[in-house]
């Protein structure tokens, strides 16, 4: 069971490794550091935006962006921490 332990944290992590890729490259594209209009630049920014519609859909439902400024990064990356301590609190449970 430890290992199945292990792969929910590597998943939770590899989501929280997409969220923050998916931040700054967001940024970085808002900020006019990089062009959209490169090829490369387009197919990550793009495939990070394919891959995110799908968490961020039902909390932009909930909680809409104010003002141009979008919550529903922040509310996963907290949501993937809390389910984090829930795993970790919970170890025992799974040995």
């Amino acid at each position: 069971m430890t290992t199945l332990f292990e792969i929910l944290l590597f998943a939770l992590n590899f989501i929280w490794f997409i969220v923050i890729a998916h931040i700054i490259v967001s940024w970085l594209v808002g900020f006019q550091v990089l062009n959209i209009r490169q090829p490369l630049v387009a197919q990550v920014y793009h495939g990070l935006q394919r891959i995110m519609a799908p968490i961020y859909g039902p909390i932009r439902k909930i909680i809409p962006p104010m003002g141009g400024l979008d919550l529903a990064p922040m509310v996963v990356i907290f949501g993937i921490f809390a389910l984090q301590r829930l795993l970790a609190n919970n170890i025992g449970a799974f040995g």
